[in-house]
């Protein structure tokens, strides 16, 4: 049995094409140098920002049968623990630059440990972020990652800039994490969209990069569309109304679930990463231009409101029933 040390030589060290390397549609929000001054393998890492930018740290903790189904692939659970924090970067506009984990094991099982490590590396290297550190320990199965990217002071993205009259946009699909993991529940197995949509979620890095001029306000979609736009309202001392048929469901939700069952995933069921947003009426088109070519586009679902206000277009109240974990 491997023990710790050789099990991070193995398998938990950044492999060195997840260094530099970023798939082309990455290009754009990347660096040339990995600015890493001294990697894994000292008491503490050194890196080597870049000049002007301000530094976006997240973490976020996966806990076994908590987050994810303990009996998922180990290749879905490495991809997806990394994918979460990367979607908070994204949120904020910012570059994905490096990553640290903390894993728990309850045991060694090597193969496992490889499958996880191989879908945590393809995804870093997907999006061009280098593992700089980390630490493992024995316990109940777990995975903090803890995630830095760089972004420029005046274009963050944050939750408290939005302002009474913008759009509420979503860029990405909603329902598909919900939908996905109830299948799962229902002894679903084969990768189909809805299982990928929960088990492979997908940071939208280059999407949260491009908007970063428009937006005035954001956040991913973690807990729920109505819980996380109740936050963004919150912060931003504002109100909110939804046009409930502009909502972008999941492909194959309706089919599945039935269109009010479909809606309900899509307002309240969360683990979707799609990117929440504030802009301007005027500056949509452009938003919309800026990510021609992505693997999504915006759509303007609802618009901000005065204080207090939390409803539908039709004057029906919303409340928020999103994960809480406590």
């Amino acid at each position: 049995m491997a023990g710790e040390f050789d099990l991070i030589k193995r398998y938990l060290a950044a492999p060195s094409s997840c260094r530099t390397r970023r798939q082309d549609g990455y290009a754009d929000i990347g660096s040339a140098s990995t600015g890493v001054v001294l990697g894994p393998g000292d008491d503490a890492t050194l890196l080597s920002p870049t000049p002007g930018h301000q530094l976006a740290i997240s973490v976020d903790t996966s806990v076994a049968d908590v987050h994810f189904p303990s009996d998922a692939p180990p290749h879905a659970i490495g991809h997806r623990a990394l994918a979460v924090s990367l979607s908070d970067l994204a949120a904020m506009g910012a570059r994905a630059r490096w990553y640290l984990l903390a894993l728990t094991l309850p045991d060694v099982d090597e193969p496992w440990v490889k499958a996880l490590a191989q879908g945590m590396h393809e995804l870093a290297a997907h999006c061009g972020v280098t593992l700089v550190g980390g630490d493992t320990t024995r316990g109940q199965l777990s995975l903090s990652v803890t995630v830095h990217g760089e972004v420029e002071p005046a274009r963050v993205i944050r939750r408290d800039g939005a302002r009474a009259g913008d759009c509420i946009a979503v860029v990405g699909t909603l329902g598909g994490g919900a939908g996905g993991l109830r299948a799962w529940q229902q002894g679903e197995r084969a990768l189909t969209p809805l299982l990928s949509a929960y088990l492979y979620p997908h940071p939208l890095l280059a999407e949260g990069y491009a908007l970063a001029g428009y937006a005035t306000a954001g956040m991913d979609v973690s807990d729920g569309l109505l819980a996380d736009l109740m936050h963004l309202c919150r912060a931003s001392g504002v109100g909110a109304v939804l046009d409930l048929a502009a909502l972008p469901l999941h492909p194959g939700l309706v089919e599945a679930y039935g269109l009010e069952q479909a809606q309900s995933m899509a307002l309240h069921g969360g683990d979707d990463y799609a990117l929440l947003l504030t802009l301007p009426e005027r500056d949509v088109p452009a938003a919309q231009q800026a990510l021609q070519g992505a693997a999504y586009t915006l759509r303007v679902i609802g618009r901000t409101a005065a204080p207090g206000t939390f409803e539908t277009a039709l004057g029906q109240p919303l409340h928020a029933q999103g994960w809480q974990h406590f």
